[in-house]
């Protein structure tokens, strides 16, 4: 596989170097046009659930199969680990003709395919299709107002009956833009590779792209015996949807279920590089902009205040510290008390400081890993037409990243320790630690969707794929970044450290109350965004505003830095030298609040989610971020609060 880099590297040389470009398209799939009467054939992905969060295989249930047999497109890491199966399946398009077609008649439905398909219907799982990489959308009417949905059920039970029909006829309505192939060169990347357009091709370029998949979906009662005379792909008279229940087809054991299909293809002035914007609009929009901007808009209006109130506070300390003589400042060192009297304890080793160092460097691995991918995103290079692309994207900058991981963590390390002895333990240890613990999660899950015969587990195969990749890549990487950490330069203390602790003087609230409460404002950053995310993920929807998404991660960063700074320095003023462990949690406490947010998410707006596996898949991708974000949170922290003392310390001049 090419490195995510070195492709977009390639990718921008053929946009520079290209002769006569006059436009280009970023990314997606390469943009296919078609003359009328081409075949089109969809393809089908796994059966999805917001009830159960369960992903199924398409032909677990009894559909209509391919004259040509399946075929498994192929598919990228991120859609191996998201649950995405995708196959061809028998449903074929000829562009611009009309038609209504039979596929098959099934024979008697047994009980157990009846058990299966009842159970599906009532878990509201839907099916999703996909042309010319778009999914299907349908158009739903709830108490007047029209809702947008991918994908369509596999059934439906009505609210006056206790019996349960299937979707067997679908009418389709695909929108097509003529396109003349003149004055335009496209590029684009995604599951049909790389290419371009040039002059040369203009002329086979120029007919008609597929700008919009709509499915409209119905029960129909077929006459079995008269149907299943037909061949597959044979016109069949086009039918009304029916209102009344008794012209609709039951589920039930013996029952031969017919299924049809309508196609109209309608022309429509959508453009193909705009033809996912019906897919990316966002519900509540407006809402969702005026929170962001006023989330933003306060905790500028709060950091500032903060940030210069410190600023005035500490300048104030060390201009008077600085005008002082020696006498008066010695005179100044007993009589006062605040940071200034733990001068000799302030670079004291923390406990633990191995595990802080390993912390350290695993959260400079994530938060560099999901700052570029944000960049990326907002800058269009994770289109939602590659599937799996963003995933994809974030494991390999993960695994590249641990050469960063390393020199921060030994580099740390040997700070603290003030040798370079024991790098390759913490290295190791920076290269094991996360990604353990995602491992455990993960293959807990695992077993649960492996009992549950679900397409989202992870195959063996897949296992041993991502086990080689962080083994030959991420280890050796990390391993490298350690040794380099060696070879840098050392962090010299500005001031010595005695050989007896100071004792702390006791204080009136715990420090770990203060700790925790720190947590509030980043997440105060977060908190909005976070209900669209958790929505993307939970309940199927686009996710695409990483603009947004990008300033919210920047102001995060500062707000965790400015918090974890004023509390190191208020713990400071009560001669609490114990600072390293607190700046590391002041800032990644926000993990806690996201965790009790997911929480709050689970049980008052995910209420159709059911059953104990799906809880349970639910709070263990829940606990992953969280870990995720408390140590590249607190990473930004620690070493905000880090940098801020060994500058504090070397400001002024102590014997």
């Amino acid at each position: 596989m090419m490195p995510l880099n070195c492709k977009w590297i390639f990718l921008f040389g053929l946009v520079l170097f290209s002769h006569g470009c006059y436009g280009f398209y970023l990314p997606g799939s390469y943009m296919h046009t078609y003359s009328t009467g081409d075949k089109i054939y969809a393809k089908v992905n796994s059966l999805t659930s917001i009830e159960t969060e369960l992903p199924f295989n398409y032909y677990s249930l009894p559909y209509c199969q391919p004259q040509d047999g399946l075929k498994k497109s192929a598919e990228n890491l991120g859609e191996l680990l998201m649950g995405d199966q995708i196959d061809n399946s028998p449903y074929r398009f000829r562009m611009n003709v009309n038609e209504s077609v039979y596929l098959c008649t099934t024979k008697g439905l047994k009980e157990k395919e009846v058990k299966l398909l009842k159970q599906r219907t009532r878990d509201l799982y839907q099916v999703n299709m996909i042309l010319d990489n778009l999914p299907a959308m349908r158009y739903a009417n709830q108490k007047g107002i029209t809702i947008q949905w991918t994908g369509f059920p596999v059934g439906y039970t009505p609210s006056d009956s206790k019996e349960d029909y299937i979707i067997n006829h679908l009418r389709f309505r695909v929108l097509v833009h003529e396109y003349e192939g003149s004055g335009v060169e496209i590029i684009g990347t995604g599951e049909e590779g790389l290419g371009v357009i040039s002059e040369a091709d203009k002329k086979k370029a120029s007919g008609f792209e597929i700008v919009g998949f709509e499915v409209y979906p119905c029960s129909v009662k077929y006459d079995p015996e008269k149907m299943s005379k037909h061949n597959m792909y044979d016109k069949v008279d086009p039918v009304n949807c029916p209102s009344e229940l008794e012209k609709s087809q039951i589920i039930r054991e013996q029952e031969r279920v017919t299924f049809t299909y309508e196609v109209e293809f309608v022309k429509s002035d959508i453009r193909w590089p705009s033809r996912w914007d019906a897919y990316l609009k966002m519900e509540g929009a407006r809402v969702h902009w005026f929170s962001i901007l006023n989330s933003l808009m306060v905790i500028f209006f709060l950091a500032g205040i903060v940030f210069v109130i410190f600023l005035r506070t500490v300048r104030r300390d060390l201009t008077r510290y600085e005008e002082l003589d020696k006498e008066a400042q010695a005179q100044m060192n007993e009589e006062l008390s605040g940071w200034k009297l733990v001068v000799g304890d302030v670079f004291r080793e923390p406990e633990c400081s191995k595990l802080l160092c390993v912390m350290i460097g695993d959260g400079v691995q994530i938060l560099g890993m999901a700052a570029v991918t944000i960049v990326f995103a907002a800058l269009g290079f994770m289109s939602p037409a590659s599937r799996g692309m963003l995933l994809t994207g974030m494991i390999i900058l993960y695994l590249f990243l641990g050469i960063a991981a390393g020199y921060v963590g030994v580099r740390l390390w040997r700070t603290i320790k003030g040798t370079s002895e024991g790098w390759r333990s913490v290295s190791w240890s920076i290269a094991c630690f996360f990604p353990g613990i995602v491992f455990v999660i993960l293959t807990v899950l695992n077993f649960l969707l492996w009992g549950s015969k679900s397409t989202g587990a992870i195959p063996i195969s897949l296992y041993f794929i991502l086990f080689s990749l962080w083994f030959c890549v991420s280890v050796p990487l990390t391993l490298l970044g350690g040794f380099l950490g060696t070879r840098a330069e050392a962090i010299q203390y500005p001031v010595r450290t005695n050989q007896i602790p100071r004792e702390i003087p006791a204080r009136k609230y715990p420090s770990w109350l203060l700790v925790l409460g720190a947590g509030t404002l980043p997440f105060g950053t977060l908190f909005i965004e976070l209900f669209f995310i958790l929505s993307s993920i939970w309940l199927g929807r686009f996710y695409y505003v990483f603009g947004f998404l990008l300033i919210v991660l920047t102001m995060l960063i500062v707000v965790c830095a400015e918090v974890s700074l004023v509390l190191t320095y208020m713990h400071l003023c009560v001669e609490d030298w114990r600072w390293w462990w607190k700046a590391f949690y002041a800032s990644g406490s926000v993990a806690l609040y996201v965790f009790l947010y997911s929480i709050n998410y689970l049980v008052f707006d995910l209420k159709s989610l059911s059953g104990p596996v799906s809880a349970m898949l639910y709070l263990g991708y829940s606990l992953i971020m969280a870990v995720a974000i408390m140590l590249s949170t607190g990473t930004v922290g620690f070493l905000t609060s880090f940098y801020f003392v060994h500058y504090l310390f070397s400001s002024v001049k102590i014997d």
